[in-house]
């Protein structure tokens, strides 16, 4: 009896330094799990950061193309045609009424054309037709122009239930099938252009291919010069890979694959 006492004490020790180590184990877990929390918030933080400063850089990257195809399109489209305009009003025979028509007539074909051709360069620099309308409306408008010139044959086809992306994220895609044609455009020489794109479940994928030259893949500095590697920073921004295969006289296909 005389040792009851004593037990209920030792017990009672016993439970409170359990007590104190299971505490202490507890606050640690906390300790560790708020660290690793604020570890992997400041790591999060990076990647946002990261993925803002290579977005803008991009983002300018694209800016500057579009001013260069600009200054490329007003210097060859534009000025040419308003300097036949010009030199059509200089030549022009008052005393002859019919050279008088026909010549205000050329005139006024030649200002046309470079009124069409300041529409198209508003509309190539504009990303409300991306934003506003969606990804499959700005490239369907993009191919119609390609099929316009009659210089191509142009397919192109959706397969899939079509998903609308965040309003950036669909317009570094368009710039990337932007900058696909217009490297078929620029150095391909080819006469048919197949544009698919295919909407799963998980995944959008583009193939871009086309008829014609190609290039040797081992070629050094080929890949470099038919613009895959922004195709491919590109791609990157957005999670996405962009893959080229090529060999002469057999064409060349792109493949972009976007996570949904």
């Amino acid at each position: 009896m005389e040792k009851a006492p004593h037990d209920i004490i030792v017990f009672l020790i016993i439970t409170t330094g359990i007590l104190l180590l299971m505490a202490g184990f507890i606050l640690t877990i906390i300790f560790l799990y708020r660290r690793r929390q604020m570890t992997f918030e400041k790591e999060l933080e990076e990647i946002r950061l990261d993925y803002t400063n290579n977005l803008l850089s991009t983002r300018v990257e694209i800016q500057e193309q579009i001013f260069q195809n600009v200054s490329r399109e007003i210097h060859d489209n534009i000025s040419l045609s308003l300097t036949l305009a010009k030199l059509q009003l200089h030549t022009i025979n008052f005393g002859d009424p019919a050279h008088i028509h026909e010549s205000v007539k050329s005139v006024a074909e030649h200002i046309s054309k470079a009124i069409l051709d300041l529409s198209d360069i508003s509309r190539n620099m504009n990303a409300d037709i991306v934003i506003q309308r969606g990804l499959l409306a700005a490239v369907e408008t993009e191919t119609g122009k390609l099929r316009n010139t009659g210089l191509y044959e142009v397919e192109f086809s959706v397969t899939g239930e079509p998903v609308f992306m965040d309003g950036q994220k669909e317009l570094v895609i368009f710039r990337i099938i932007q900058e696909s044609l217009n490297n078929i455009i620029k150095h391909a020489k080819a006469h048919t252009i197949k544009l698919e794109m295919d909407y799963s479940e998980t995944l959008l994928s583009v193939v871009i291919s086309d008829d014609g030259a190609g290039f040797d893949m081992n070629e050094p500095g080929k890949k470099e010069s038919a613009g895959l590697t922004n195709m491919q920073k590109r791609a990157t921004m957005i999670d996405g890979q962009c893959r080229i295969s090529s060999s002469p006289e057999k064409g060349t296909i792109i493949q972009l694959s976007i996570p949904l």
